[in-house]
């Protein structure tokens, strides 16, 4: 689960409330599911290699918060129990991130589901992966939870039939690659689009003009202000 960016929904069409995006993914050598925005340890943390090659204690005791710095040291990666736990108490519909397309971990869409219903959150979870083959399968498991189909490099053509014809309700795009012509063709097949990292004023109000559901961005006090002096 990505542990650095926000969702703000943007009331202009229905849309879901504001939500935190996580990217998630296991450790091989233990089974349990931890919230961490890449595959390797290497950019974010004290750590170097793989997650899947430590056990869950070893990656406890790692510091995931050297990209900031030291203002906010020492933060531990959160497994997504944890996650889970803390998000249960918010009024938060939180969008869930699986990581994967490089290492496809074991049961890793079975456990999840597993956890959101254990905590009741099965109507407050969106789930989105690159691997479209992950959300298949988590709508198969939770069929009430909504998916988004995250693409990277180039904006999907006909993105809106797509996601229409294999039941995903959600588009999530590049915002510097996603075209008002694919915008038009999701809102033709009724898919919404949340669109990453929407983090200029300029990409906002592009989206807003073309009915995007919600943004993910590093800076979510600045839309929520634009959003405001738009009613």
């Amino acid at each position: 689960m990505r542990t650095g960016d926000t969702a703000a929904s943007i009331p202009k069409t229905p849309c879901w409330p504001s939500a935190k995006r996580r990217r998630l993914g296991p450790t091989a050598l233990s089974g349990q599911i931890v919230i961490i925005h890449d595959e390797t340890l290497n950019r974010t943390t004290n750590g170097k290699g793989y997650v899947k090659d430590y056990t869950l204690a070893e990656l406890k005791a790692l510091d995931a918060s050297v990209i900031k710095g030291t203002a906010y040291s020492p933060q531990r990666i959160p497994t997504f129990e944890e996650y889970c736990d803390w998000v249960k108490g918010t009024g938060l519909v939180t969008n869930v991130e699986l990581k994967t397309s490089i290492v496809y971990y074991p049961e890793i869409e079975e456990k999840t589901a597993e956890m959101v219903k254990a905590f009741g959150l099965d109507d407050r979870m969106i789930f989105s992966s690159f691997n479209h083959l992950s959300i298949v399968r988590m709508k198969q498991l939770l069929p009430q939870c909504p998916v988004g189909a995250l693409v990277e490099i180039n904006d999907l053509q006909f993105a809106g039939y797509y996601c229409h014809k294999y039941g995903f309700e959600f588009y999530h795009p590049d915002c510097s690659l996603f075209t008002k012509e694919n915008a038009d063709n999701c809102r033709e097949y009724g898919v919404g689009v949340n669109s990453w990292t929407v983090n200029d004023l300029g990409s906002l109000e592009r989206l807003y003009e073309w009915g995007a559901a919600g943004i993910f961005t590093n800076y979510p006090s600045a839309p929520k202000a634009w959003l405001a002096s738009k009613k």
